[in-house]
């Protein structure tokens, strides 16, 4: 009671909201008449001016009032429209980093550009976001002449462009493009071996359009660069042949406190000739030693029916410490692999993730963000838990007079569609247009038969063709225009009425089908009705819906047995309608824990993907690569200290046999230990001398290569390491995550389990990079000098790109053509792409 009349006295949010940016806008409409006044050259010449003013230390806010009547005289003279106030209003809105709710028709696409200008002047660059390439195309030409006046470049990201356009586009003043592509390119960035190669740069300001659709509906699945797992599986079979013929003691020892493995000097030769190589640290046997290393690991340390099982032909995990399986988890590092060779079952060529985020995390990286929709209130609780953003609703330019008639519900879906086709045949007769919403594109051809039977002409729409689309949609208003779509189809466009369309009632919106959002059933409704125009709309409904069946109530069910319901009859109810909007916000609720709980699982990933890539860009700016490869060699030397040697005990109590195996195995330092010896030097000056001889090797191979090489040789080995532990970290994650839930049977948080064992997992990346790091550094020879140029030039693998939404309904091979669904699948399987990798993608 108390807050309805505080409403009363000082407004709503939203109203206090209108108020406040009220005397900015009075303000810009001020400054109208003087910029008037001005030539084409000198309205350009504002944009030096502000520029200029900035970097003597004014703010974005000092400027802003200048900046929007600037802007808004520019879209008059570019494009011969003048943004409205409540335009200006949105555009103040979006600045601020909030979302804007404009109506369908109030000039989204105009109002953006505001704040665009204004932000650009930065020279930080600024994205808008769209939904498809179409939009992103038509809007960048579009509004790129208000820009372009004003001495602004503009680049538009669409999916054919190769990299060198992509680099020109993100470096404009102003960037268009939709979220797959700024979201793929994110991802193919942190994969690039040269910073040059890089297209994108700082994430610093942008405005999603339509950000219902790509923050909530498109938030529920990742994007995903995927590639092979492995170049082939047989290697794992041929080296798991040659370990059981090598000798312990001999060829290998076996340190079980550390659960390691090593090859002695004599077991690398014995493997070199079993292998049939000259020299397995040769750059080119890399990967090869890596395999024998594991498949080593897989036979002296693991155990089948202790560490393992194996079940229905797979190696299952056994929890060391419940002693519980651990289904769907997997050992990485190729350790997994190895363990599938040595028992002979199928190693699972599969493809494998390479890089992935959600757009939830992708798009909370920019320091400022904004949204505009027409719908948008309806999620605002979502809005500001995930991504911090208000949403603010900007009244209509004229009065909304769009008649909105009550549900109509029948019995059954049949009778359903016959009233909907005998209306649309009545309006049709009589020359109203008719834009009809359909959930699926089955119905929407289901309904097109009917249509066809009574002889009325109709279009149908199922949003796959956006430009075709598009054009089709803007023509819906036209007198008997019929048009049959789905929901999204033709998105972002406005429908003008034809002539003589106003005076049969404008154009009436006939919708087949609840959604399960309300925003979706708003949007249709938005359709008509736009800048004042006469409109009407209507949705038919019938007991057999999928809302109604699974999510209506038992009451609605009820009071529809009450009234009774005859054969073609259909009820419209108060009662009912309100039912059908709890229902909705019951699978909105739902819906809206399901993409909460897909960003707690993947904050996790995400905290660590932010570590790697900036560990990357470290390695890739060459910082202190040399500081960096030293500070990995003393920390493993100190971790072998710690574990073989005790201060406090006499040397004859340490496990020097242990500390000397390590460390040719990790540095190839061959040391012969004399317990009296280090007892009379004293653990400090044995400790500093070791040091010395590791960090000896390192100035060896520096020397041996040269610093220039020896760079770029330090910096290929570290991306390499760094990629190749980050990608079997995603496959373990992954496995890790599908397995997670059945924690839950045994009364533990899933969630708590992942975090916990996630950040474990991540430690032991971590810990592997610096041990292949510092491995291969100090062990690496080159025997041919055109080794130097194969080694620091990074092989390029396939890569697979897949996101599963309306406008990427495709997986795109990089580099090669777009592979169709019948296609066969490029990973060699033999099978279509629709029921191989296509399949895992979606």
């Amino acid at each position: 009671m108390l807050g309805k009349l505080l409403q009363k006295v000082v407004g709503t949010k939203n109203e206090r909201e209108l108020n406040r940016l009220a005397p900015l806008v009075d303000a810009i409409n001020q400054l109208e008449p003087s910029l008037r006044a001005l030539s084409d050259a000198e309205l350009s010449a504002r944009t030096a001016d502000f520029k200029e003013r900035l970097a003597n230390g004014a703010s974005l806010e000092d400027i802003l009032v200048e900046a929007f009547a600037v802007c808004r005289e520019a879209a008059v003279r570019a494009l011969g429209m003048r943004p409205f106030d409540v335009q200006l209003i949105g555009g103040l809105v979006l600045h601020e980093g909030k979302i804007a709710e404009m109506k369908t028709g109030e000039g989204k696409t105009l109002a953006a550009t505001l704040p665009v200008y204004l932000n650009a002047l930065s020279g930080r660059g600024v994205h808008v976001v769209t939904v498809n390439d179409y939009l992103a195309k038509r809007d960048a030409e579009w509004m790129g002449g208000i820009y372009n006046l004003l001495g602004l470049s503009v680049g538009c990201i669409l999916n054919q462009l190769d990299e060198a356009q992509r680099h020109q586009a993100y470096h404009a003043d102003v960037t268009y493009g939709t979220n797959n592509e700024f979201g793929f390119d994110y991802l193919r960035d942190n994969m690039k071996f040269a910073l040059s190669d890089m297209v994108q740069r700082d994430f610093y300001y942008a405005i999603v359009d339509e950000v219902d659709s790509i923050l909530i509906d498109e938030a529920r699945t990742p994007l995903i660069i995927s590639g092979p797992a492995e170049k082939s599986t047989a290697l794992y079979y041929q080296v798991d042949r040659i370990i059981p013929r090598l000798r312990a003691e001999e060829d290998y020892s076996v340190d079980e406190k550390a659960r390691a493995a090593s090859l002695s000097e004599a077991g690398v030769a014995h493997c070199e000739k079993l292998l049939k190589v000259d020299n397995l640290y040769d750059p080119r046997y890399i990967e090869l030693l890596h395999h024998v290393q594991q498949a080593l690991k897989a036979h002296a340390i693991f155990q089948k029916d202790v560490d393992y099982i194996v079940k229905g032909g797979q190696v299952i995990i056994v929890d060391e410490f419940t002693g519980r399986l651990m289904p769907g988890r997997r050992y990485s590092d190729g350790l997994h692999q190895a363990l599938e060779a040595k028992e002979n079952v199928k190693i699972e060529n599969e493809n494998q993730t390479l890089a992935t985020i959600t757009f939830q995390n992708y798009f909370r990286m920019y320091d400022k963000l904004a949204g505009m929709t027409g719908t948008a209130d309806t999620e605002a609780v979502e809005f500001k838990q995930i991504y911090n953003l208000d949403v603010v609703v900007i009244p209509t330019h004229k009065e909304m007079i769009r008649l909105d008639h009550p549900d109509q519900i029948y019995r059954t879906e049949r009778e359903k569609f016959e009233a909907a086709a005998g209306e649309i045949e009545d309006l049709y007769a009589k020359g109203q247009p008719v834009l009809v919403g359909t959930i699926s594109i089955e119905k929407s051809e289901r309904l097109s038969k009917m249509l066809d039977k009574r002889g009325v002409p109709h279009t149908v729409l199922n949003a796959k063709h956006h430009a075709k689309e598009a054009e089709i949609v803007a023509q819906a208003g036209q007198s008997k225009a019929v048009t049959i779509s789905t929901n999204m189809a033709g998105r972002g466009t406005d429908i003008v009425l034809g002539s003589g369309v106003i005076d049969l009632g404008g154009l009436h919106i006939l919708g087949t089908e609840r959604h399960e959002a309300r925003r979706i059933d708003n949007q249709l409704r938005g359709r008509s009705g736009r800048q004042g125009d006469p409109g009407s709309s209507r949705f038919y409904l019938s007991l057999e819906d999928d809302l109604l069946r699974i999510f209506g109530s038992d009451r609605i069910k009820g009071v529809m047995e009450k009234l009774g319901m005859e054969e073609g009859v259909p009820i419209e109810h108060n009662l009912i309608s309100k039912g059908i909007e709890n229902a909705q916000r019951r699978v909105e609720g739902h819906n809206f824990e399901i993409r909460k709980q897909l960003l707690e699982y993947d904050d996790v990933m995400n905290k660590q993907r932010q570590v790697i890539y900036a560990q990357r860009r470290m390695i890739l700016e060459g910082q202190d690569l040399q500081e960096t490869a030293l500070d990995m060699m003393t920390e493993l030397y100190d971790d072998l200290l710690t574990k073989y040697t005790e201060p406090k005990s006499p040397p004859q109590d340490w496990d020097l046999k242990s500390l000397a195996e390590s460390l040719f195995n990790l540095f190839g330092l061959a040391k012969q230990f004399d317990p009296q010896a280090i007892a009379a030097q004293g653990f400090e000056a044995f400790r500093d001398s070791l040091k010395a001889e590791v960090e000896g090797l390192y100035r060896a191979q520096e020397e041996r290569f040269g610093p220039e090489l020896w760079r770029d040789v330090q910096k290929m080995i570290m991306l390499q390491a760094v990629d190749g532990q980050w990608k079997d970290h995603l496959l373990a994650m992954d496995h890790l995550k599908e397995g997670i839930g059945l924690r839950g049977y045994g009364q533990r948080d899933p969630l708590k389990e992942y975090q916990r064992e996630g950040f474990e997992m991540f430690e032991e990346l971590i810990d592997r990079v610096r041990q292949e790091t510092v491995t291969f550094l100090l062990r690496l020879r080159l025997s041919r000098p055109e080794e130097a140029e194969d080694l620091t030039r990074p092989e390029q693998s396939p890569m697979y790109f897949s996101h599963n939404d309306d406008s990427l309904d495709r997986t795109v091979k990089r580099g090669g053509k777009k592979i169709g669904r019948n296609d066969p699948c490029p990973c060699g399987s033999g099978k279509k792409y629709k029921k191989c990798c296509g399949r895992k993608a979606a």
